[in-house]
Order: C-alpha cells, then sequence, then structure tokens
C-alpha cells in the first residue's frame, strides 16, 4: 500500500528544474510572438502542441484555502513518430505551478513541473486486431460529463478549477487490445497496478470530511491508503460493441476498485479504495430529430456484499437517459437524466455511526448542455449545469472560447456550486466558486 503523501517515485531536485521550465516557457513565448520568416517557420514534422497560460481566482473567501486554486504555464508536446508497423505517441506538459506546495514530480498525481499524458506503442499483429501497450487515455460509455461504465481515472481537481476540459481524463499505465470483426467489436483493457483517480485531496479544493464532520481544506491533512501492488492490484475493465441498423449496442465489465476514496479503515484511520465490480449496457442512436443514449450499470462492492459496513459504501445500481439535437442553427442543446439507487438500504440505515450524515436511497441528478457558435464558429459559448433534486445542490459551468486565429486562442470559465448542506456532493464545494482565464498558442 501506499498513503498520501503518496510513495510513488518521485523526482528530486524539481526546484531547479521548475526555473528552467519557467525559463523555457519565457523563451517560447518571446519565439510564438516574434514575425515568422519569409516563408514561414515551421515546427519539425509529426512534432506540435501548445503554451497556456492559465490563472483562476476564488469569488469569496475560504478559511481553509488559498485565494486561487489556479495559477500556471504549461507547455505540451506531442510526437507521433513510427518505426515500420510500429507506431508510438508521446505527449507531456512541462509545467510552472504558482499554486502547489510541492515542487516533485509525480507522474501519477499530474503534480510538479512534468505531466506525462500519453506515452504508448500501437502494434496490429492482425488485420483485425490493434494492441496499445503504455500510458494513455482511456475513454467510454455514453454520458456526457456524467460516468457508470467508464471507470478509467478521472482528474476531478482539475475539471473543478479551470484547466481545459481534456484534463479531466487522466492517463491509465495499461495494456488495451482491440479485435474487430463483422459481427462484434471486442476491446479489453489490462491495468497491471490500480490507477485511481487524481481526487479531491483538498490541496486546491476545500470539501466534506465524514470523520471530521466540516469542511477541511489544506488544514488537515488527507491519509490514503492506495492499494499498489504489481499483478495483485490490477484492474479490468471490457466492452463488447455491436452496431444494429445505426444504433451502438455495447455490454461492459470491469473487475477492479471504487476509482476515488470511498472507505474507510478506523485502525489505520485513513480513506481507502474497496474493490468494486461493475457490469453494464449501453445504447446510442437516432432518436426522432436527435440522438438518444441509455446507459447503466451494476456496481457490487464486494467488501460489503450485505449493505451491513457502514465503513464501505453499499452495492448501487445506476441509470443515465439523455438526448441531443441541433436547437436552432449554430445552437446545440442535451438534457440528461441520472440516478444512483443503493441496494440494502435499511440495512445501510441500522448500521450507520450515530452522528454521521445518511445518503438518499436514490440520488438524483439532471444535467443540461447549450452550446452556440458565432463568428464563423470562432466564438463559442457554452453551458453546463448540473443540478440534484434530491441533494438539492447543483454546479454551473459555463465556458466563452475564442479563436483569434490559427495560433491563438483564449478562454474565459466559471465553476459555481450551490447546495443547502455541505454534505452533498456538490454543496461540499460552495466554498470553491471561482472564475478562472486562459491564453493559449497552438503550434
Amino acid at each position: 500500500m501506499r498513503s498520501k503523501s503518496l510513495t510513488r517515485p518521485l523526482i528530486p531536485g524539481a526546484g531547479k528544474l521548475r526555473c528552467g521550465v519557467a525559463m523555457l516557457l519565457a523563451g517560447w513565448t518571446c519565439l510564438a510572438g516574434a514575425a515568422e520568416p519569409e516563408g514561414g517557420w515551421k515546427w519539425p514534422a509529426g512534432l506540435h502542441g501548445y503554451l497556456d497560460a492559465r490563472a483562476g481566482v476564488r469569488t469569496q473567501s475560504d478559511p481553509v484555502e488559498e485565494d486561487s486554486p489556479l495559477h500556471e504555464i504549461r507547455a505540451q508536446l506531442e510526437f507521433s513518430p513510427a518505426i515500420g508497423d510500429i507506431r508510438f505517441q508521446v505527449r507531456g506538459d512541462l509545467v510552472w505551478d504558482g499554486v502547489a506546495e510541492d515542487d516533485r514530480v509525480d507522474l501519477e498525481e499530474g503534480t510538479g513541473p512534468l505531466d506525462l499524458r500519453e506515452a504508448y506503442l500501437t502494434v496490429s499483429p492482425l488485420d483485425s486486431l490493434d494492441v496499445k501497450i503504455g500510458r494513455q487515455i482511456l475513454t467510454w460509455g455514453t454520458g456526457d460529463l456524467l460516468f457508470i461504465n467508464d471507470l478509467f481515472p478521472k482528474d476531478w481537481n482539475a475539471f473543478f478549477i479551470g484547466r481545459d476540459i481534456e484534463y479531466l481524463k487522466a492517463p491509465s499505465d495499461a495494456l488495451m487490445a482491440s479485435w474487430f470483426s463483422r459481427w462484434i467489436n471486442l476491446d479489453l483493457v489490462y491495468t497491471p497496478r490500480f490507477d485511481p483517480d487524481r481526487f479531491i485531496d483538498s490541496a486546491r479544493l476545500s470539501a466534506w470530511s465524514p470523520m471530521a464532520g466540516r469542511l477541511v481544506g489544506r488544514d488537515v491533512a488527507m491519509a490514503v491508503e492506495v492499494p499498489d501492488q504489481w499483478f495483485q492490484d490490477d484492474e479490468t475493465a471490457l466492452r463488447l460493441s455491436h452496431n444494429l441498423a445505426g444504433y451502438e449496442l455495447s455490454l461492459y465489465g470491469y473487475e477492479g476498485r471504487w476509482k476515488s476514496p470511498a472507505g474507510f479503515d478506523p485502525v489505520a484511520s485513513r480513506v481507502t479504495f474497496p474493490r468494486l465490480s461493475v457490469w453494464g449496457a449501453s445504447v446510442r442512436g437516432t432518436l426522432g430529430q436527435g440522438i438518444g443514449n441509455l446507459e447503466a450499470g451494476t456496481y457490487e462492492s464486494r467488501d460489503d456484499v450485505g449493505g451491513i459496513n457502514s465503513l464501505v459504501p453499499n452495492s448501487e445500481v445506476r441509470v443515465l437517459a439523455g438526448y441531443e439535437r441541433e436547437l436552432i442553427r449554430n445552437l446545440n442543446g442535451s438534457v440528461q437524466y441520472y440516478a444512483e439507487i443503493m441496494r440494502d438500504y435499511q440495512d445501510y440505515r441500522a448500521n450507520l455511526p450515530e452522528g454521521m450524515t445518511a445518503r438518499d436511497e436514490v440520488r438524483q441528478v439532471a444535467t443540461i448542455r447549450l452550446t452556440a457558435m458565432a463568428l464563423s464558429q470562432n466564438l463559442v459559448l457554452s453551458l453546463f449545469a448540473y443540478y440534484s433534486p434530491s441533494d438539492r445542490d447543483g454546479y454551473v459551468r459555463p465556458v466563452v472560447t475564442y479563436r483569434v486565429d490559427d495560433h491563438w486562442t483564449v478562454t474565459g470559465g466559471a465553476n459555481w456550486f450551490e447546495g443547502e448542506e455541505p454534505a452533498t456532493f456538490f454543496g461540499q464545494f460552495e466554498n470553491n466558486n471561482n472564475v478562472y482565464a486562459s491564453v493559449r498558442y497552438g503550434f
């Protein structure tokens, strides 16, 4: 097991590296602003990326957190070479982070001056078989910012503080085999060591602590027990998919653990990742003038099969229904309904420790997305909102993006949380309301 401070390999001497990164970024910024030579200066073939300067600030004070959850510059480089039939993909960020207290590089948490997003190779031993090995971003399922059968790691800190939406998906160190046939497609992912979410650890965002009975932040260090034994604490995910008359039908399976800390070890006083099995299905296709989707999954909490252990989450059934369509020209809209239905609820209530806030048997969430485009689609106005009628809380994500030219893009947005109780999912983040802005140069 590893704990937080997590004991994954760290790279020492990162303070000097950070200074070097800042100098490199300054030089690249000057290069980006310089006039191109006659005929145009070009990067080497196959190499591209961007420079992204981004900052955010809370709209209210938080007694246990800094005023700014986001203050960073990223330089991302992506390279896709090939040697014969072997294809490589490497993508990583050099980062200057003005908020982080720790300069050390941790490639699993994505902290420090180096964030390795992808580093994998692809081979095709058969015409019908692709194999990817290495660090890769994985995703499947039909939800829009709601996830049932997608049990690949997410970065919730990045999502809530204003980083680009691409950073919601954290990388997996895995092997993925994809087999294609006329009748059915099979995707199999094996992760030899558990890859958890980059979960809310109170380093940038205050959150509810059931043990402390209050909102905590940097004032309380989170003790986390993360399973890390190679080939023992592993994960397996699979998807069977088929296209029938234009409808995408899929079956899913997962064997691993809850992706964010969901259990508690009272002896060690640490939060834990209990074992989890998930089986699910989805369908997506044309419905009227738009596209509809249905998805469901059953979550089997293997460390608490009967629901009598209050320190381990109960098993659940999760369902999702969604619909999207063009409302008028250059305006798209979508809605979703999502529910988590706790099993063995009476046993859960009977064994809940005195004083601990009880969950509802059914947690419901509705979402709406509106996306408008103008100025030859160079201006994009986006609004995504969550509302939970059961928790009586919500979360709104407005984003404005303007593409100045082929290189420059500016973005502004906000993360706004509301809730009647601090113990609900969105309500716990009410002190983290923030606005942010970014300038990006792509090359």
